[in-house]
């Protein structure tokens, strides 16, 4: 490989984004869509008679589409370091387990009180708040499950995704995060709503990198570009989340706009005005792409990811 210092970020014509990569996304569409949450047990399977209504939900939810960031960028954390994506998997799978679970909660009438998410009734409208809330609590230790029967590596990889995931969603993560945005924690500086977001957004989004790296093991400068890149990622994501809650159409969006403005939260859009926060997006989106420069020609797909991120409508 070339030394760091004479790579460039691949080029990228001005209005223009990579190609998304559509070949990871539909190794984890299938394998999302053959997770049918069952028991291989018969007697287990027995004992689960009368679920299939919680079931349901957690794949109504789960199926609902999307790009499918977090487990693509993790797939193509691995690719970009010469290990075959389909040996994270289920890892990469179990991201969006956790994910969708936090979608189906953020849902609710005592979060954020959504009727709609990506062009579809949100879990809570159409079974209940009850299963609802079930069915977030049984995708995330499904998330769990998938990792221990199905993750490949060993237990020390095993051991150290479930740490990421964990510490990622925990009071240190999106949990964390999210019960700060609730109390309105982001109006108190510009400072304290960067922290918030990342923990609420950045931390899982950094995970899926993480696990990534836990699989591949590059070297010690490697790593530390990655982590970089998963921070100016996640960081760029919330940014164009808030900007997309301002000028961004429900019909785009499959979800109504204006809700943070509504619940009076505090955004990079009310921190920084509109044409601020775009500007912020647009330096984030340039460090991410920047920070790749060590891998050179096989951070493609990591470029890629960065720039649908940055100018993305839905």
């Amino acid at each position: 490989m070339p030394a760091a210092a004479t790579i460039r970020p691949p080029s990228r014509p001005k209005g223009s984004t990579s190609p998304y990569p559509d070949h990871l996304r539909a190794l984890v569409e299938e394998f999302l869509a053959g997770l049918d949450f069952a028991a291989t047990d018969p007697h287990e399977r027995s004992q689960m008679a009368g679920t299939e209504g919680l079931i349901e939900a957690m794949r109504h939810s789960l199926l609902a589409g999307g790009k499918r960031i977090r487990p693509v960028l993790a797939l193509a954390t691995c690719e970009a370091l010469g290990a075959d994506p389909r040996g994270l998997l289920p890892a990469a799978a179990a991201l969006e387990l956790v994910h969708t679970y936090s979608l189906i909660h953020d849902d609710l009438p005592a979060m954020d009180d959504d009727d709609m998410r990506r062009g579809r009734p949100t879990c809570h409208v159409l079974y209940g708040e009850d299963t609802a809330i079930l069915a977030g609590d049984a995708l995330f230790a499904e998330a769990v499950r998938l990792v221990t029967d199905r993750q490949g590596g060993g237990a020390e990889v095993q051991v150290r995704i479930l740490r990421e995931i964990s510490h990622a969603t925990g009071v240190a993560g999106m949990v964390g995060g999210q019960y700060l945005d609730l109390q309105m924690a982001g109006r108190e500086s510009s400072e304290t709503l960067r922290r918030v977001h990342a923990l609420k957004t950045g931390r899982l989004i950094a995970c899926a990198v993480h696990c990534g790296l836990i699989l591949a093991r590059p070297p010690e400068a490697i790593d530390r570009a990655l982590r970089d890149f998963a921070q100016e990622l996640g960081l760029l994501f919330q940014i164009v989340d808030d900007i997309l809650d301002v000028a961004g159409s429900a019909e785009d969006l499959g979800k109504a706009v204006g809700g943070d403005a509504r619940q009076g939260k505090a955004t990079y859009v009310s921190a920084h005005g509109l044409d601020g926060a775009r500007r912020l997006a647009a330096e984030a989106h340039e460090r991410a792409r920047l920070a790749l420069m060590p891998l050179g020609p096989s951070g493609g797909d990591l470029v890629s990811i960065a720039d649908l991120t940055f100018a993305r409508r839905n």
